[in-house]
């Protein structure tokens, strides 16, 4: 037996009613709406099993005896129940259904709203694929709990109860007998239960699996086809898909068995009570009215019993959906301001790195006491090899990260406690790698910042070099860029993701790696339109390209994260240490 299938079974023996009561908790604010359909409940509850009690009074009362006009008046009355337990459901079922959805919008806002407040770190952790999967499926799985699961297994109970009541009342002997074959049938509904609970779980987690593979390898459907590994993809897929589809084949067998189990056992009740009438009529004991009476008894009372197995399996699925959603909203991985933390103003007098010690996993270090200062106005460069620690100075500054040592001063003020969304307003990032959303070239740039105009987004597409090609671009500023930017080069994607960081004239401009991804023409015309720019703001520039940072007013080098030296171009050059070599490496002309 696989791990996960363990694991399917023994949450197949548990219902956490503790989750189960968190989870209705979302329920709260509409309670009035509850209460309602509650009531609806009950009355239409009661108005199903009225009818066959009814109709053994017309029976036994008006046919049998001929009363026709008294047969008329229960004919109607019994339409008049009809029509009224069909407006009672319908507008049971239109307000459940309003209140399921009302609250599956609350707890997909709700995993939203978290996701987007937790740190890098758990994006480094977690597939992507799973955290869909949780705001997605898992949140729907909850759909049939809320929308109808809750009261519908209230309406069954006492629908049941009086079910009970009415053939009592009608005979008791017969009631008796019927309820025989209950023990029959709560031990199929026990097993088919359990049955279905494992396989549901399961079918859970291969959904979990296939929307992880779907979305790291249609990501990286370029390498695929690349390096011709579609044939291994496609088996791989298929393989996953496969035991979905088994799985999925499992639970319709165990519904294909249990229905009919239920059919049966209802057929044997109904031959229990032929069988006890056939003997029981003639003598008087019993009528044709209670015959047909204890028949539509017979029908309804399997159909709650049924209804409850299949609740109670919804249950226990939205407590396992639940338990996952929970999870995920349990997971506090956030960078936390100081209880303290104020906005951050414009950037008066300098950034300060002081001794900042810093790792990813908590035990491998990045950064190791760096220091250094920028002040305001200065453009400094940060190089180094690969793993240096440049773009993890970065993702200090920006706050995605918690430094485990030293600290990050701003204006005097400890990062800590300045708050994140002030200081991300000052501060605008161009990456080497450029996300750009399926939306048009402006709203790339503005991304709906309402402050930010037209003329503004043309201005400093103009400044940047941007302005001639966007207009070429079949409906200009207004042009669907496509998913991460699909319909433009990797150079017009770059010079958008300028356009982007300058339209909100940051007072930190931080370029990591901005230039490395492009060809040496748009680097020229990007580097010729940013200079000026560059006059008077901060800036952090991080370049493996030598010749992008040697007009900085300083460099700092990083070696295995710590700050091996620093100082202006020429400085270091004559200093013959790391940067020299470095310089040395890029420039040296081949041998002839």
């Amino acid at each position: 037996m696989s791990t996960q299938q363990a694991e399917a079974e023994t949450n197949a023996n548990k219902v956490d009613y503790r989750l189960l009561r968190r989870l209705l908790s979302f329920l709260a604010p509409y309670r009035l709406y509850i209460v309602g359909a509650v009531a609806l409940t009950l009355v239409s509850s009661a108005l199903g099993p009225l009818r066959p009690y009814l109709t053994r009074i017309a029976v036994d009362e008006h046919i049998v005896k001929g009363d026709l006009p008294g047969l008329g008046v229960f004919i109607a009355i019994i339409l008049g129940l009809v029509v009224l337990q069909g407006a009672t459901q319908y507008a049971l079922s239109l307000l459940m259904t309003w209140i399921g959805q009302s609250v599956l919008l609350d707890i997909r806002n709700t995993l939203y709203r978290h996701v987007e407040r937790m740190a890098l770190r758990f994006y480094d952790t977690t597939p992507v694929g799973r955290i869909v999967t949780r705001v997605t499926s898992d949140v729907e799985v909850l759909n049939e709990l809320f929308s109808s699961g809750v009261v519908l297994m209230i309406s069954d109970i006492m629908v049941i109860a009086w079910i009970l009541t009415f053939m009592w009342n009608t005979s008791a002997t017969l009631t008796m007998l019927t309820i025989v074959i209950l023990p029959f049938l709560l031990v199929a509904s026990f097993i088919f239960r359990r049955k279905v609970r494992v396989v549901y779980d399961l079918i859970r987690r291969q959904v979990a699996r296939m929307n992880s593979f779907m979305n790291e390898y249609v990501t990286g459907m370029g390498v695929i086809q690349l390096f011709r590994q579609e044939g291994r993809m496609t088996r791989q897929f298929a393989a996953i898909n496969a035991e979905h589809r088994e799985l999925q084949d499992r639970s319709i067998f165990y519904y294909a068995t249990f229905f009919p189990v239920v059919e049966f056992l209802s057929a044997v009740a109904l031959a229990i009570i032929v069988w006890y009438a056939a003997d029981h009529i003639t003598s008087g004991e019993m009528t044709i009215g209670m015959l047909i009476a204890f028949a539509q008894f017979t029908e309804m009372f399997f159909r709650p019993v049924r209804d409850l197995t299949e609740k109670y399996n919804t249950l226990q699925s939205s407590v396992v959906a639940s338990e996952r959603i929970f999870n995920l909203l349990d997971t506090k991985l956030t960078v936390d301001d100081a209880p303290n933390a104020k906005p951050l103003g414009e950037l008066e007098r300098r950034i300060e790195f002081r001794d900042v010690n810093f790792s990813y996993d908590g035990t491998t270090p990045v950064l190791r006491n760096v220091s250094f200062t920028v002040e305001k106005g200065q453009t400094i460069a940060i190089v180094g090899a690969t793993g240096a620690g440049k773009s993890s100075i970065i993702n200090l500054l920006c706050r995605f990260y918690e430094f485990q040592g030293g600290d990050v001063i701003i204006d005097g003020r400890s990062i800590r406690e300045i708050q994140q969304e002030s200081l991300r307003r000052r501060i605008a990032v161009v990456l080497q790698d450029v996300f750009l959303f399926s939306r048009s070239v402006e709203e790339n740039v503005t991304l709906g910042r309402t402050d930010i105009t037209r003329e503004h987004v043309v201005s400093v597409a103009k400044a940047l070099g941007a302005h001639d090609f966007i207009e070429r671009l079949p409906h200009g500023y207004d042009t669907n860029v496509r998913e991460r930017g699909a319909v433009l080069s990797v150079g017009q994607k770059q010079l958008i993701s300028f356009c982007r960081a300058l339209a909100t004239d940051p007072d930190i401009l931080i370029l990591d790696e901005a230039t490395s991804s492009i060809d040496t023409e748009t680097e020229q015309l990007i580097e010729s339109s940013i200079s000026t720019m560059l006059k008077g703001r901060t800036s952090i520039v991080i370049a493996h390209r030598l010749s992008t940072i040697q007009r900085a007013d300083r460099i700092v080098v990083l070696h295995h994260g710590e700050v091996a030296e620093s100082g202006t171009h020429k400085e270091l050059l004559e200093a013959g240490g790391l940067y020299a070599k470095l310089h040395t490496l890029q420039f040296a002309q081949p041998a002839a």
